[in-house]
């Protein structure tokens, strides 16, 4: 079964460069673990007059990428990002999943 799952984030105001910098270099062992999910097809968009992150993923089975809070690679990843993002106290980013209404295939 594949699905797709949307979620919104809050990139701190002028963080955009350093945003895409950090993903651009994404740790190999991050990748593996989100990958290894069987999430793929997975793209973040920003829209800079709010500053909103806008994800969306494909995921074969039931696992996402926002299942993966307790693995140490992921925490790691979290507190390398927390001061460029909105955050919750365990630096996970603020995430509000977000409703499919429309699709086009």
């Amino acid at each position: 079964m594949v699905k797709r799952f949307a979620f919104k984030m809050f990139l701190k105001p002028g963080f955009k460069d350093e945003y895409k910098k950090r993903h651009d270099e994404i740790w190999p062992e991050l990748e593996e673990l989100i990958r290894s999910t069987g999430v793929y097809d997975y793209s973040i968009f920003l829209d800079e007059e709010t500053n909103i992150l806008f994800a969306v993923q494909k995921q074969k089975g039931e696992a996402s990428s926002q299942d993966l809070g307790s693995n140490p690679i992921v925490q790691k990843w979290w507190a390398y990002m927390a001061d460029i993002m909105e955050t919750n106290p365990d630096n996970s980013p603020i995430t509000i999943p977000l409703d499919e209404v429309f699709y086009l295939d």
